[in-house]
């Protein structure tokens, strides 16, 4: 019997869409990941988020555009205290209404949507694998979901969805030993690489009766801590930078050390102690904490990993 011409046309689109799949999930994962840095440093766009963590789910509307490498940004929360985050380069306004307050903050490469973001230039092969999974939708679009996924127990698994036309990450989750995700970001709709008026990155409130608070600049001091740390750091784990610190309301300086594995990151803070104190640790979502006392000092370890990621790590600092 001869097939009835919608059939072969269903037949043929079938196919076209299989080799269309079969060429995107064979390409180079670390292709992907260069695509979806240059994504995010370059596109404009406009959307809704939606970030869960710990069960708490949280609705943002954002608006943002890049020019002459300066981003330009505005988060507004759908839900509480109608917060407002207005972005121009490093320094950032958050509006609060309720309070008719703004807070100025500097901010230097801090993402106000992605906590984490993988790179092309990750050592996958010591500590990560790097799999492209499937094809999936996100947000109305195609996209390429990857798995980053972790050779022991000091670091979760992260995933990314990425759009499939420009490389920009739709989704992202942190994923626990058990499997679950512990950490979502999702853009429920988004249009990309559309142009962004002004109109539309200026603040919806007046803020001229507002009270105005600059948050204190951080007086930071590089310093050298090769004699600050064991051989017994996790696998992969390196200083990434470290330096004196003065935070706002303190009178002593904190060491600030940052421990990273080119994906997962831990900051140590070692403050002048007296007293004795038992150990503390505690997880939020994604993020843990340990912290101790050794000697006149407190060591605290903050990250988005295992908790025995931080304790294993603040453990490992030696201090005379």
């Amino acid at each position: 019997m001869t097939p009835r011409p919608g059939r072969i046309l269903k037949y043929i689109l079938l196919a076209l869409v299989g080799a269309c799949s079969t060429a995107v999930a064979q390409e180079d994962p670390h292709v992907w990941l260069d695509r979806m840095a240059n994504a995010t440093q370059t596109l404009d766009y406009e959307g809704t988020v939606i970030r869960i963590e710990e069960g708490r789910a949280e609705a943002l509307k954002v608006v943002h555009s890049v020019s002459d490498g300066v981003i330009r940004e505005r988060v507004v929360a759908q839900e509480g205290n109608g917060l407002e985050i207005i972005r121009n380069g490093n320094e950032v306004h958050c509006i609060l209404p309720e309070s008719k307050s703004v807070l100025v903050e500097e901010w230097n490469d801090q993402s106000t949507l992605f906590s984490t973001l993988p790179t092309g230039r990750i050592r996958t092969g010591n500590q990560y694998d790097l799999v492209v999974v499937r094809e999936d939708r996100v947000a109305g679009r195609s996209a390429l979901m990857l798995a980053l996924r972790p050779h022991d127990e000091f670091r979760y698994e992260h995933r990314v969805w990425l759009d499939i036309e420009t490389g920009f990450p739709l989704q992202t989750q942190l994923i626990g030993d058990d499997g679950q995700w512990l950490e979502q970001v999702k853009f429920a709709d988004i249009s990309l690489g559309t142009e962004v008026l002004s109109s539309a990155l200026a603040p919806s409130y007046s803020t001229e009766d507002f009270r105005w608070l600059t948050s204190p600049r951080r007086e930071a001091t590089p310093v050298d801590v090769s004699g600050l740390h064991g051989e017994d750091l996790p696998p992969g784990f390196r200083v990434m930078s470290a330096q004196e610190e003065l935070l706002p309301g303190s009178e002593e300086p904190v060491t600030h050390i940052m421990y990273g594995d080119g994906l997962a990151s831990v900051s140590v803070f070692i403050s002048a102690h007296s007293g004795e104190a038992d150990p503390e640790s505690s997880r939020i979502g994604a993020s843990s904490t340990y912290s101790y006392v050794v000697g006149n000092h407190r060591v605290t370890a903050v990250g988005d990993v295992p908790e025995v990621t931080v304790e294993s790590i603040a453990l490992a600092v030696r201090i005379e």
